[in-house]
């Protein structure tokens, strides 16, 4: 066993050393982009078949400080999103606004501050913490999308089987034709994008992402390659390929075939600069080990150079839990700086 240990340290490293670094920071940047865009897979046939979004409100509920709207956007005629939509009751023309990413669990529900079984979660937000409803309390108008493959978003072969997710069916599927499930997925948070902008509501130059877990790969690597993401906020993900996400079993969904011959982790998480980041881990996060949180943070830094104030971590006593002591306030003071 030790040999075969041996073989894959060796793969990796081999494939570490085979990077093709010689291009300068400006054009590596670039390029890091464009392999990744190219990575995630190609979904320009998707953007063929988009329909006018025009949402349809199922639901709107009122809170203490926040308003509460379930929504589904039509984008084309097999992709219907539900979204929730929390808009502070301070009213104000315009509001800075997040789009919030939840991670693996029941669905989007963990978020907003909803059971598996549909009642109000006060009492045990869990390790969501139902943080949707934390940003809104801060002012800023909050979009929260079920990511594909979860809650009502399951494949019909997988409700059948009683499966929490269809992570699993829906990459295995993509891995085939050449596409990822994670590329879908940025593809769908960039058409609630769109939304968003079209929000009279919404300031358009003020739109910040947090994700966490499986959601911060989404988050990550929309902010990469989406320029309206001026704010960021990852948690619970930050780390290298080698620390987690090759150390240990995953799910599926966290794998981009080929993406180490291009670059590690954090500096596909440091072309979100100059651009603000935020990053938070659980100092006893078994599935990103504190150890490489570090170094990730490490290598992620110079690139705020001369820009420490748009650059921010927390390392929280806390396992894999979101926790917001200081990413919560962080998110909106930037917001309102941009």
């Amino acid at each position: 066993m030790e040999k075969l240990d041996n073989l894959f340290e060796k793969f990796y490293q081999k494939t570490i050393e085979d990077t093709d670094r010689a291009a300068g920071p400006v054009e590596r940047k670039l390029s890091l982009k464009r392999k990744l865009e190219t990575l995630l897979g190609d979904f320009s046939c998707l953007d063929e078949m988009r329909i006018p979004i025009r949402p349809k409100t199922v639901k709107t509920e009122k809170f203490d400080t926040y308003i509460r709207e379930l929504v589904y956007l039509p984008i084309t005629d097999d992709i219907e999103i539900k979204t929730y939509i929390l808009t502070p009751l301070v009213r104000e023309n315009k509001y800075p606004s997040v789009l919030a990413i939840h991670g693996h669990g029941y669905g989007v529900g963990e978020a907003v501050g909803i059971t598996e079984t549909g009642e109000e979660n006060t009492e045990l937000p869990g390790i969501h913490q139902n943080f949707a409803v934390q940003l809104v309390k801060r002012g800023m108008k909050v979009f929260v999308p079920e990511v594909l493959g979860f809650g009502e978003r399951l494949l019909e072969r997988d409700k059948r089987e009683g499966k929490q997710n269809s992570c699993e069916a829906m990459a295995t599927n993509l891995l085939l034709e050449g596409k990822t499930l994670a590329g879908l997925r940025v593809w769908e948070a960039r058409q609630v994008l769109d939304y968003m902008e079209a929000c009279g509501d919404v300031k358009s130059n003020k739109i910040g992402m947090m994700g966490f877990s499986g959601g911060g790969v989404i988050t990550a690597y929309t902010a990469v390659l989406d320029q309206r993401i001026q704010v960021s906020v990852l948690a619970g993900f930050t780390n290298t390929f080698k620390g987690s996400i090759m150390a240990m079993h995953h799910c599926i969904d966290n794998y981009v075939p080929g993406i180490l011959r291009y670059a590690e982790l954090p500096e596909i998480i440091s072309l979100i600069a100059p651009r603000a980041l935020f990053i938070e881990a659980g100092e006893n996060d078994p599935l990103f080990p504190v150890k490489h949180v570090k170094e990730a943070i490490k290598q992620i830094e110079p690139c705020y150079e001369n820009r420490n104030e748009l650059f921010g971590t927390d390392i929280f006593p806390g396992e894999h839990e979101i926790s917001g002591r200081k990413s919560y306030d962080w998110l909106h003071l930037k917001l309102l700086e941009v």
